[in-house]
């Protein structure tokens, strides 16, 4: 199946590793050219070297009022246009409600939330029919995630803005469309499984929980978000696709 991705250019934010990475590996696989963004200027770098010429690194942080305007006019300068946006950004602070302070509520609000927001906005001002923009939020969007407080109360917020952003934009031929994530094997999973007292218990009874009876690939993420970011996908907007392996057991 052609997903129609030859030479289509998109940004990809939050891609120097994890599921923003994945999802630019298979775009570039697919021979669409990315702007990909990280916080560290070596780490972005390194990142976009290894996804090769088709990918330019920009060091960027998500919260950063001007970097949208910065973001699309990379795209332009070194590939000629702009068709498509995924926002993507590390987890906020993991805790419960007692443990996690104002300055970590406020630094999550900042580049999760209206970080998100900010690049949408722009996105959708510079758009044409069949532009896309997609965010990958997470599968709190539907459940609360013991420990993860700030992610279970930011997530659920920013997919109701892109529900609302798919139905303004829809009119124009833009759609707007979510995945949710939930056990992806990536650093930052590792991570939080890594917080409890037993780590490999910890990963087998999450692993009990999804009808597959295993982590997701990174690589897994990264074709659901391929496909749902390309022309192949034309006729899906508003909608949050779950990519967990059965995780959520409602409808």
């Amino acid at each position: 199946m052609d997903l129609g991705l030859k030479d289509r250019v998109y940004v990809v934010t939050g891609a120097t590793r994890g599921l923003g990475n994945a999802a630019a590996r298979e775009l570039v696989a697919d021979g669409a050219k990315v702007v990909i963004t990280g916080r560290d200027e070596k780490s972005v770098t390194d990142a976009a070297s290894a996804l090769g010429p088709n990918a330019v690194g920009v060091a960027a942080d998500n919260a950063a009022p001007d970097v949208a305007a910065r973001l699309i006019a990379a795209a332009r300068e070194h590939f000629g246009g702009f068709d498509g946006i995924l926002v993507s950004v590390g987890g906020p602070a993991p805790g419960f409600v007692a443990d996690n302070t104002d300055e970590q509520w406020q630094a999550a609000f900042e580049s999760v939330f209206l970080g998100a927001v900010r690049l949408a906005r722009a996105a959708a001002g510079e758009l044409d029919a069949g532009g896309v923009i997609g965010f990958v939020l997470s599968g709190s969007v539907h459940e609360p995630i013991p420990g993860l407080t700030i992610s279970n109360g930011l997530r659920p917020g920013l997919a109701g803005f892109a529900k609302s952003l798919s139905d303004e934009l829809g009119p124009r031929g833009i759609r707007v469309v979510g995945l949710l994530p939930a056990r992806i094997d990536t650093d930052r999973v590792r991570e939080l499984d890594g917080l409890s007292a037993d780590p490999e218990a910890t990963r087998a009874a999450n692993e009990s929980r999804i009808p597959l009876r295993r982590y997701g690939k990174p690589d897994e993420f990264g074709r659901a978000a391929a496909f749902l970011l390309s022309p192949a996908a034309s006729y899906l907007t508003g909608i949050m696709l779950p990519v967990d392996g059965g995780m959520r057991h409602s409808f």
